[in-house]
């Protein structure tokens, strides 16, 4: 499969897979999307969620929504629909999961041995879960351990999202906790999103965010001081520098060796 400047890559299915609301679950997937795109990648997004639609807000993103859930229960044609177009179409594809469809689309890949389907269409899956700090840490965590556990692979993106708090455990930081150390092989990377000053970083990125805004809409837009740009900027470069360290698949500017959780960038959850 080729990207638009005719370069050989390797087509890959991103999923981002968390089963704790308001996360940032749908932050990731929209960045992920901005960065195969800044990459020179086709990119197809998919909203999935049938509460919020939140990725679907980023108009320039182009996402299309599909219903998984429907009159209170899973909905098996949206999920073959969704199959079908994972192995069938060309792209790289970010999927923003839906914290209602994480136990169900997991699982109905899974029984389906939909991993297997994708390995023998040429297809690659990588699944990016968010671990966040404060009190939904324990939830994340076993978002987290649920499908490291279940995976076969090593293919998990842990995003460490320190807006609610630093991600630790007992005073434990995520690179020594059980739930990684037992996860150890399953992990591909991590990316650490690390909340900065609020007054400058953090209300900049908060104000894009709320808008519903890419970082290239802001960047072009008059409505953020030339400061205010700068700032976005950093931000920005930061996360795409961790994303470029991981082997994900998809036109990227460098491949190297993933390091252990120790990177961090700023931005608001």
């Amino acid at each position: 499969m080729a990207n638009k400047n005719g370069e050989t890559i390797e087509a890959a299915i991103h999923l981002s897979l968390q089963g704790k609301g308001g996360v940032g679950k749908s932050l990731v997937a929209s960045i992920l999307t901005q960065y195969f795109r800044a990459r020179g990648g086709d990119v197809n997004a998919v909203d999935t969620d049938p509460v919020n639609h939140t990725l679907a807000q980023y108009q320039q993103l182009d996402v299309q929504c599909l219903e998984l859930l429907r009159d209170g229960g899973v909905d098996q044609r949206g999920f073959d629909v969704l199959m079908e177009r994972l192995l069938t179409e060309s792209g790289t594809f970010v999927v923003d999961s839906g914290a209602a469809t994480f136990i169900p689309l997991w699982f109905y890949m899974l029984e389906n041995n939909v991993l297997d389907s994708l390995r023998s269409a040429g297809r690659r899956l990588v699944v990016h879960s968010v671990v966040t700090g404060g009190q939904a840490l324990a939830d994340t965590l076993s978002g987290f351990n649920q499908v490291a556990q279940t995976s076969q692979d090593r293919n998990v993106v842990v995003w460490l999202n320190e807006y609610f708090g630093l991600v630790k455990q007992d005073g434990v930081a995520f690179a020594e906790m059980a739930a990684y150390k037992k996860n150890e092989a399953k992990v591909l990377g991590t990316v650490t999103i690390v909340k900065r000053n609020h007054d400058t970083f953090g209300r900049d990125i908060e104000d894009m965010i709320a808008r519903k805004m890419t970082f290239d809409e802001a960047l072009r837009s008059g409505e953020f001081s030339i400061m205010a740009k700068q700032r976005l900027k950093i931000v920005r470069d930061g996360l795409f520098e961790q994303l470029d360290a991981l082997d994900l698949g998809g036109p990227q500017k460098k491949l190297v060796a993933p390091a252990p959780p120790q990177g961090k960038t700023a931005l608001a959850s």
